[in-house]
């Protein structure tokens, strides 16, 4: 049996390693479960590992605001104790403290 342990968790503002946006954790995803077209679209020496967490994120960049994917390894916490300005932050979380989101909405 396959076992993943999440390293971070709902609410926490994460930023993406390489490219230049941030975003808040609302799901995560024990391993890859996404499309194989959204998995194949990634340049081959690019492509993370399927066997880790996947993170979907309320996301932020200087132009816009979307929902991001994720693997684990791409992400890093962020450390500006900055808020994200994302518009459906308030559909799923409390308002910011502590450099983080309390959850607001029913969990599964």
């Amino acid at each position: 049996m396959f076992t993943a342990h999440a390293k971070y968790h709902l609410g926490q503002v994460l930023r993406h390693r390489k490219h230049p946006f941030r975003g808040v954790v609302f799901d995560v995803d024990a391993i890859f479960s996404n499309t194989e077209e959204w998995y194949h679209n990634i340049p081959e020496d690019s492509r993370p590992a399927r066997d880790q967490p996947f993170y979907h994120l309320l996301a932020e960049n200087g132009q816009s605001y979307y929902v991001a994917y994720v693997s684990e390894q791409n992400l890093v916490p962020d450390e500006t104790g900055e808020p994200v300005d994302h518009p459906d932050l308030g559909d799923l979380f409390g308002d910011f403290q502590d450099g983080c989101y309390p959850v607001t909405f029913q969990l599964n």
